[in-house]
């Protein structure tokens, strides 16, 4: 693996419980550093559960021990009831208890602001949609969001977390971060690691780390007989994988001289965000991406050309 630069941030992405592939990941790359994460990475941007890892990172928490904490809590959190058997008949599928206890427990009563203050300060950045206002938060420890008082942490990763119809939305208004075009927030990352801290794109690394691509297997016989209830999985599929792409593009139009690294795994097929029955193959990709960050093996699928220079004119 090359050196990281000076700088060093970490992003990322949404995808339920698929984050046991980005926490084992980074428990993999942590061995192989033989550095706790939360002293290598001085940025860090998360989205849903890249929430969740990433304020866990902050608050000191190691690779594995995350990935623990979704082995462990994940049967908990997406536990069927009544709910989920009924849903999509109720308003949402699992309630946010379990989830605000298990953050409760490893995040304590910190505020955001809390990790700029600390003795090791970290820039931790959280998305999370305001539905009353229409628009995307970013939820950081020097600019509250907030109206009036600090956001919590384990609010601020409550709001980024609740999954439309999969749970509540906090304070009837806050719902997941990629609802807007942040589900991948890595150019979150690189804006406010050049534009906010001021941090030289020349000597910095920015690690960009998705929770596993499905295949895509329909078949223009399948399509053709598709019903209106069967676009909603494939549109909004293709709406978040376009946006996650998008956020890429951005980041390796803009900032040409950061060295940035995307990393993601292929999966062999769909992963719902609310099954922990596939804790062990999600680790197993986990294992699969560690290996890649470690071997500097990038995201080629979502790599852009060089421009061309257009063709000359034709003459008359």
């Amino acid at each position: 693996m090359k050196p990281f630069r000076k700088h060093v941030a970490l992003a990322v992405d949404g995808g339920g419980i698929k984050g046991v592939v980005a926490s084992r990941a980074i428990a993999v790359l942590e061995e192989y550093l033989q550095t706790p994460a939360y002293q290598v990475f001085s940025l860090l941007a998360g989205t849903s559960t890249g929430a969740i890892i990433t304020a866990g990172i902050a608050t000191g928490l190691f690779g594995e021990e995350l990935h623990s904490l979704y082995c462990q809590m994940g049967p908990e959190i997406f536990k069927p009831t009544w709910r989920s058997a009924l849903w999509p008949l109720t308003r949402y599928r699992y309630p946010l208890d379990p989830l605000r206890k298990a953050l409760e427990a490893q995040l304590g009563t910190k505020t955001m602001g809390d990790f700029w203050s600390d003795d090791h300060p970290v820039d931790l950045v959280i998305t999370a949609f305001d539905l009353v206002e229409n628009k995307t938060l970013f939820i950081k420890p020097f600019k509250e969001t907030g109206p009036e008082e600090p956001w919590p942490v384990v609010k601020a990763v409550l709001a980024s977390s609740a999954v439309p119809s999969y749970f509540p939305p906090v304070e009837n208004r806050y719902v997941d971060g990629g609802v807007g075009s942040y589900h991948n927030p890595c150019y979150v990352a690189a804006y406010e690691a050049e534009f906010v801290l001021g941090w030289d794109p020349v000597e910095t690394t920015l690690i960009s780390l998705g929770t596993g691509r499905e295949p895509h297997n329909l078949s223009p016989d399948q399509i053709k007989a598709f019903w209106p209830w069967h676009w909603i999985g494939p549109v909004l599929g293709a709406f978040q994988e376009s946006a996650d792409d998008q956020q890429v593009h951005l980041v390796e139009t803009f900032f040409p001289e950061l060295d940035f690294r995307r990393f993601q795994v292929e999966l062999d097929g769909p992963y719902p965000l609310d099954n922990p029955e596939n804790i062990p193959a999600l680790t197993a990709y986990g294992d699969r991406l560690g290996e890649l960050i470690i071997s500097d093996q990038l995201d080629g699928a979502l790599g852009i050309q060089p421009k061309k220079a257009p063709p000359p004119r034709p003459t008359s």
